[in-house]
């Protein structure tokens, strides 16, 4: 079996609004797949569902060969999803080391022991180790997007969900996200990323979809989604003649 995740016909709505429509699409085991839209296209939503953080209304979601699509997140976390957010949220009274130990934790069910482990190696990956005794209310904007994405780490996923980890940092502070993100790529972990610096996508990602109000718009070959006059129009606002 060669996908690690599947989403089957999947559908959301709230109230009267449909949110994902009757979408569908894989990641093979070790792939990074990119995902862009226009903003309110779903794609946040999407993540929540793969995640398990609310379920679908119809279709399922298949890891590894298994239908998660009733189970919570705990569970989804311990079987190999781990994801970051789009605002980072730290627990502002706790150091850099302890937020990370969170995810060692609760997150992969670690003893604290043999979390410790697990904690360091994660803020090596990320870059904090030197800042582990930091409170982590007291971070850079890059430092608590790196935080995120260690505290993920700690989980041990397979799958590793980013949602718009790039959004507000400087030019100089996205290529070394980028650099981090293109390290952990490098050592296995399948990654599905959600971001509008298109640019840092291109640099990781093997395959690029594009999702428009709740829907899968095109997928395929990154920088022929974006040469599509459609993904222009719908995305960058660029009229088709």
């Amino acid at each position: 079996m060669n996908s690690l995740l599947e989403l089957r016909g999947v559908s959301k709505s709230y109230g009267s609004i449909l949110v994902i429509d009757d979408l569908s699409f894989s990641l093979k085991k070790g792939e990074a797949l990119g995902v862009i839209g226009p903003n309110g296209a779903g794609k946040t939503t999407m993540f929540n569902l793969v995640a398990g953080n609310v379920r679908p209304d119809a279709g399922r979601v298949v890891l590894e060969g298994r239908d998660v699509t009733s189970l919570p997140p705990s569970v989804r976390c311990r079987a190999g999803i781990g994801r970051s957010y789009q605002v980072p949220h730290p627990f502002s009274g706790m150091t850099v080391f302890e937020n990370v130990m969170v995810g060692a934790t609760f997150g992969a069910g670690h003893s604290e022991r043999d979390g410790i482990a697990v904690a360091v190696r994660a803020l090596e990956r990320t870059g904090l180790m030197a800042k582990a005794n930091r409170l982590s209310g007291s971070l850079t904007l890059l430092d608590r997007k790196r935080l995120e994405l260690a505290r993920a780490l700690a989980t041990e996923p397979t799958l590793l969900l980013l949602d718009e980890i790039a959004g507000g940092l400087t030019e100089h502070e996205v290529h070394e996200l980028v650099d981090s993100i293109r390290e952990i790529r490098a050592e296995g972990t399948s990654i599905i990323w959600i971001e509008h610096i298109v640019h840092a996508l291109l640099a990781v990602v093997d395959r690029l979809i594009v999702i428009n109000f709740g829907k899968l718009l095109t997928e395929g070959n990154p920088a022929q989604v974006m040469a599509s006059p459609e993904v222009q129009e719908v995305y960058m606002g660029i009229a088709v003649e």
